[in-house]
């Protein structure tokens, strides 16, 4: 009989439904020898704790966090708040002996993540951060390939996010344009995902050269009142040196009109290419130069049981998986970490990495935007 462990989950937007959904659906899917116990829902005000506890399926609500991170019936916290609070949450969850699955980024600025990261240390608890697009099994079967050396040699990544939830410049302004409870902006939100992606596929990443345009500087009020200033960028990019010799190009954009998650990459070897689009996630493009010229081409590969978990889903080819079984992986990958098995789930040293090279972009963007003037 499958063991029991009491999970915490705090926040109930989107992220905090992904999480809901993802725990319920875990053992099912997977099968694994432990069984989340939805113990506790936190939110505020306390009423919409109730709500979502009845409809997410937890046993209990509660709109302190502290209260329900302390609380001896939880064993793991997922954190799924605004950026600004998961720092204060996810050290004190560590040092209350609790493992953690927090969404990314992981904190507001790069100080904030070094103490996140010691902590989970020092507290030797398991933590897995949110980068759920690593855990896709077309993702992985890319991987797999470019190890495999099917492409030979790689030497250039190309890569783009791009979404548009922000291109209109009458969308209200909230607290994602506010560096003290968001960070960064697009990097944050959007260009983490792609730097967990590269460092997966190349290895070490140095920056060499990085740009940020803040298209819209300010955005009107909810309540017409008036108008608020953006405070991060909408735009950035990169050229990145990877250790193992290739060169890299990204390009990040919030205000794209028409992209609702193009994350896709170019990883171009010394035999072929390999390329991937997070809005066509069950489909991988793979170029190799061999045979007759005349039959060389792209070819598609779509996602099926025989690519790294697709069949606990689905045993048909084909027929796709979707954004929430990314976070039934993730949360496998979670339970794999807390047991000491092997994970596929980002950890807190991972995710460091990736915070310290989204703040290099934006360190190297201002620099340069310093030292650099128009004739």
């Amino acid at each position: 009989m499958a063991k029991e462990i009491g999970i915490a989950l705090i926040g109930t937007g989107f992220m905090g439904k992904a999480h809901a959904l993802a725990w319920g659906a875990v053992q099912p899917v997977f099968g694994t020898d432990t069984k989340p116990r939805l113990e506790i829902l936190c939110d505020q005000p306390a009423e919409r704790a109730t709500a979502m506890a009845d409809q997410f399926g937890f046993a209990r609500a509660s709109d302190n966090w502290r209260a329900a991170i302390a609380d001896p019936a939880v064993d793991a916290v997922s954190i799924t708040t605004p950026n600004k609070l998961h720092a204060e949450m996810v050290i004190e969850a560590a040092q209350a002996g609790k493992h953690i699955w927090c969404e990314k980024p992981l904190a507001v600025n790069l100080d904030e993540a070094k103490a996140m990261a010691k902590a989970v240390e020092q507290a030797g608890v398991a933590a897995v951060i949110g980068y759920n697009y690593t855990q896709n099994p077309t993702f992985l079967h890319a991987v797999e390939l470019l190890q495999s050396g099917v492409i030979g040699r790689p030497i250039h990544f190309r890569g783009i996010v791009d979404e548009d939830y922000q291109a209109d410049p009458k969308t209200p302004w909230t607290w994602r344009s506010l560096q003290a409870e968001a960070g960064l902006g697009v990097l944050g939100d959007l260009t983490c995902h792609l730097i967990s992606m590269a460092l997966r596929l190349m290895g070490p990443i140095t920056v060499i050269g990085a740009d940020m345009q803040t298209v819209h500087r300010t955005r009107p009020l909810e309540d017409g009142s008036g108008t608020a200033k953006v405070e991060n960028e909408d735009i950035a990019s990169a050229l990145l040196r990877f250790e193992n010799g290739a060169q890299g190009v990204i390009s990040s954009s919030r205000v794209a009109w028409g992209r609702k998650n193009r994350l896709s990459f170019e990883v171009h070897g010394e035999k072929g290419m390999i390329c991937f689009d997070q809005e066509r996630m069950n489909e991988l493009q793979l170029y190799v130069a061999e045979g007759a010229k005349s039959t060389q081409g792209f070819r598609t590969i779509l996602a099926g049981p025989e690519h790294p978990h697709y069949g606990r889903f689905n045993p048909a080819p084909g027929h796709t998986l979707g954004f929430q079984d990314q976070k039934t992986i993730e949360a496998a990958a979670f339970l794999d970490m807390i047991a000491g098995r092997k994970s596929s789930g980002v950890g807190i040293n991972e995710a460091l990495a990736i915070e310290k090279i989204i703040h290099a972009i934006a360190v190297t963007a201002n620099d340069t935007a310093s030292h650099v003037s128009p004739d």
